[in-house]
């Protein structure tokens, strides 16, 4: 990208409703011109800026990941101004995309290691994009063993739920999804997801833990993987909520002396217990 001020444009393909309360979509996105999907490079944990011309713009994790090539996912909830209209977008309009920016998941730490995911509620997308390059066909060699646990409040607001069920059957990986509560249609697990962490007890032995999640339950979860042994600096976390312009101009992502923008989103827990207190 050659000015990091300037939105790519890119049509919108496809648009999936993820959740019974409709107020999370995920926009399949293919770039207009040629040569900025050619320049578009990223990794799984990196972020985008999506520009509404005459509303605004707003930084989205990227739910794909690079194997998946000839698309570009992003999943959003309706929260505020711009998000309220980008849900109204219909299928062949067209938005602006700034990035990618920021750094991305650990991935030459986590090749030859085993990897465990925790991800609650919408926050998965970025853990979405990082299991799917994890799992592509010439990748899943790089890694050892697999586990993710995956929650929400209650059935109707997991998202990817096609994908999720594939993955409960995949021999690839090994799958925990949980609800806060389930109602008379649920027969998987109840229970927070710091709780059935807890349960199932993935060993820390030459694992790298990833994390995204509501602010609550990341609270929650870092006590339970310090209880299983991981030490700071193989615990990750994606501090999504932080985001603001993508390149740290704004000045209103900082924590401390760090900028979430640039020298994030992705941080060791290491590295935070060196900065304010985020969680």
């Amino acid at each position: 990208m050659n000015n990091p001020y300037i939105p790519m444009p890119a049509r919108i393909e496809k648009i999936t409703t993820e959740n019974e309360a409709r107020d999370i979509k995920t926009f399949d996105f293919s770039f207009v011109n040629n040569e900025d999907k050619d320049g578009f490079l990223f990794l799984p944990g990196q972020f985008a800026e999506l520009s509404l011309l005459g509303f605004g713009e707003c930084p989205i994790g990227i739910a794909s990941s690079p194997t998946e090539v000839g698309h570009l996912l992003f999943t959003v909830k309706r929260t505020g101004f711009v998000t309220k209209h980008l849900h109204r977008a219909e299928v062949g309009d067209t938005i602006g995309i700034r990035g990618p920016f920021g750094n991305s998941y650990p991935l030459d730490l986590m090749e030859g290691k085993n990897v465990l995911i925790v991800g609650g509620g919408f926050a998965f997308t970025t853990l979405r994009a990082t299991t799917m390059y994890m799992l592509e066909h010439n990748n899943r060699g790089r890694f050892k063993e697999l586990t993710i646990v995956y929650g929400a409040r209650s059935p109707g607001e997991l998202i990817y739920k096609q994908e999720l069920w594939d993955w409960e059957k995949s021999t690839d990986l090994n799958m925990f999804i949980t609800v806060d509560k389930g109602d008379e249609r649920w027969k998987r697990r109840e229970g927070f997801v710091p709780t059935v962490l807890e349960d199932i007890a993935p060993s820390s032995q030459d694992t790298v833990a990833l994390v995204c999640g509501p602010p609550v339950m990341i609270k929650f979860t870092l006590p339970v993987l310090q209880k299983l042994g991981f030490p700071p600096e193989r615990i990750f976390l994606s501090l999504e909520m932080r985001m603001k312009c993508g390149i740290g101009m704004c000045g209103r992502c900082n924590i401390g002396h760090k900028y979430v923008c640039v020298d994030g989103p992705v941080f060791s827990c290491a590295q935070l217990d060196e900065l304010p207190q985020e969680y």
